[in-house]
């Protein structure tokens, strides 16, 4: 079940300015240890010391692959790339240089079962409606997302397509473009 919440566009500049959008509420950020836990209880047949183990390991290894310019595929989660940021451009071709970069990032493309067409098809979508923390006017939960009650709208909703008009798929962007 995917919780959200609805914040108004208070962007001036932006073309969408004064319209809602929905926005997810992460009520957990899992670290490895917890996914590894959580597998274990899956039954995969591994401790979830092994679990953490692999895991660390793959961590490690696709960062080292990454950094020496490979993309490293996980079969049903995401394709891991590295791309640059770009302070300013150059003229010319001869007048570009480092200092044109402002820094690498982490892109994460989703991949087969993980794609976003499966995700509609298997998303769930409620309304949160209770929140610890103040709501401001312009609609963002303050202090901890979590609710503190269960919400009262738990009718599923149709999943939003590709067409985002304008708003964000996630609250803040992607931290991984």
């Amino acid at each position: 079940m995917i919780k959200y919440v609805v914040k108004k566009n208070n962007n001036e500049a932006s073309p969408c300015y004064g319209k809602y959008y929905a926005y997810p509420v992460v009520e957990e950020t899992m670290d490895l240890e917890a996914l590894a836990e959580h597998m274990e209880e899956h039954n995969s047949g591994f401790s979830g010391a092994m679990c953490l183990g692999i895991m660390t390991a793959m961590v490690k290894c696709i960062k080292e692959q990454l950094l020496a310019g490979k993309n490293v595929k996980v079969d049903n989660l995401a394709i891991f790339s590295c791309g640059i940021r770009n302070r300013q451009g150059a003229a010319s071709e001869e007048e570009f240089t480092v200092a044109n970069i402002a820094g690498v990032k982490l892109r994460a493309r989703a991949t087969g079962t993980l794609s976003n067409s499966n995700l509609n098809l298997a998303a769930t979508l409620r309304k949160a409606t209770t929140y610890v923390g103040k709501t401001s006017s312009t609609g963002t939960a303050g202090g901890n997302d979590s609710p503190t009650t269960p919400p009262t709208d738990n009718t599923p909703t149709t999943p939003p397509t590709d067409n985002n008009e304008g708003g964000s798929d996630s609250a803040g962007g992607s931290e991984y473009e």
